[in-house]
C-alpha cells in the first residue's frame, strides 16, 4: 500500500508506532521496522544524549530498515538538554523524527538540513495548521480516544481526521483507536494517509515491557481508562488503577484548589515501576481506550502482516460490494 506517508518515511506500509515512555526501546523500534512500519525510539526514555545515541546505535544493529525518535519538549523550568539530544539524532543518521509537546520550531532548522523528516503530534485542527505553517513535514493527529494526553478539545477522531483533511496540506497519519484492519481502512477513508498505534504495540510480543502491563491492556475494556489532571489542564488518559482512582478521589476533593504536588505520588517517576517491575497500582499510565479492541499478544511482523490483510480485504471486498 502507498501512501504519501509510506514514500515520505521509505517504509512498506502505512503504520507507524508512537513514541511512548519507557516502550520506546530499541527493541521495540526495531521489531516495528523489520515488520514494514515505522519504528520510534522515545529520547526522553533515555536520561542523557549520550544515552540516546547508543540506543540508536543498538537500534541500527538490530535493523536496516528506517526508524524515528520521539522528542517531546516539556514546558518545564529545569528543561531537558534538548541541543545534546537533537545533535545525537542528526549524528546517529536518524532520518525520521516525532516530536511532540510545546513548538517544535526552535528545533527544525538543524533537523531540516541534515534531511530529517519532521512529524508533529497535535490533538486538534488549530495546531496542525500551525505546525504546517512552521515547516513539519506530516502531523500525526490524536483524538480523544488516545492514550497519553489528548488535549483538551475533547473532538473525537470521527469528526477531528475529516476536519484535518479540509485544511491541512501535508500529509497526516490518524492516531488514537487505531488497532486493527479497520482502523486504518476507516483513517484512510476519513484523509488520513496512514495510522499511528501506541496502545496496540505495547500489548506485542517484543514489547519491552511487564508481562503484567501486556495481560493488563488485554483484560481491559474500552470502559477501562481514566481522564486525570483535568483540573491542571494537562489531560492523560491512562489505565484505571488503585493509584489512579485515588487520584480521581483527590482532584474532586480538592478542586480547583489542586496543585501538582498534591498527585506527586500517583503520576511522579511511575513508568518504570509499571512497564518495567509490573507494579501495576504504582501509577498512572497511558492507556487507550483501544484496549477494547486488543484481544491477543503477537509479534510486531504478525500484528502488522494482519493488520494489511484485513485492510486489503475489507477495501476489496467489503466496501466493493457496496458500489
Amino acid at each position: 500500500m502507498k501512501t504519501r506517508i509510506t514514500e515520505m518515511f521509505g517504509i512498506e506500509h502505512p503504520i507507524i508506532q508512537g513514541g511512548m515512555h519507557f516502550v520506546g526501546f530499541a527493541e521495540m523500534a526495531a521489531a516495528v521496522s523489520n515488520a514494514g512500519g515505522l519504528g520510534i525510539i522515545t529520547g526522553l526514555t533515555q536520561r542523557t544524549p549520550a544515552d540516546l545515541a547508543n540506543e540508536i546505535a543498538r537500534c541500527r544493529d538490530m535493523t536496516d530498515k528506517p526508524f524515528g525518535v520521539n522528542l517531546t519538549f516539556l514546558p518545564v523550568v529545569a528543561a531537558p538538554d534538548y541541543p545534546g539530544y537533537v545533535k545525537a539524532i542528526i549524528d546517529g543518521g536518524v532520518k525520521a523524527v516525532e516530536t511532540a509537546g510545546n513548538n517544535p520550531s526552535k528545533w527544525l532548522p538543524a533537523l531540516k538540513e541534515a534531511g530529517i523528516k519532521v512529524i508533529h503530534k497535535c490533538t486538534s485542527v488549530r495546531h496542525s495548521l500551525k505546525a504546517e505553517a512552521i515547516g513539519c513535514d506530516a502531523v500525526s493527529v490524536d483524538g480523544f480516544e488516545c492514550g497519553g494526553h489528548p488535549g483538551e478539545d475533547d473532538v473525537p477522531n470521527f469528526i477531528l481526521l475529516p476536519r484535518a483533511a479540509e485544511e491541512l496540506k501535508i500529509p497526516f497519519v490518524a492516531s488514537g483507536g487505531m488497532a486493527d484492519g479497520r482502523s486504518l481502512v476507516a483513517a484512510l477513508a476519513l484523509g488520513a494517509e496512514g495510522m499511528n498505534m501506541g496502545t496496540r504495540f505495547i500489548a506485542t510480543k517484543e514489547a519491552p515491557v511487564h508481562e503484567n502491563v501486556k495481560q493488563a491492556i488485554v483484560a481491559a475494556s474500552e470502559l477501562d481508562t481514566r481522564l486525570v489532571m483535568r483540573p491542571l489542564r494537562n489531560t492523560e488518559r491512562v489505565l484505571t488503577n488503585v493509584a489512579v482512582e485515588r487520584l480521581l478521589a483527590k482532584e474532586k476533593e480538592l478542586g480547583a484548589n489542586i496543585k501538582f504536588e498534591d498527585i506527586m505520588a500517583e503520576v511522579a517517576g511511575v513508568y518504570p515501576k509499571v512497564m518495567t517491575e509490573g507494579a501495576m497500582d504504582a501509577g498512572a499510565w497511558s492507556c487507550g481506550m483501544v484496549a477494547g479492541l486488543i484481544h491477543d499478544i503477537p509479534t510486531c511482523k504478525e500484528l502488522i502482516d494482519r493488520i494489511m490483510k484485513e485492510a486489503e480485504e475489507i477495501i476489496s471486498g467489503r466496501l466493493k460490494r457496496f458500489l
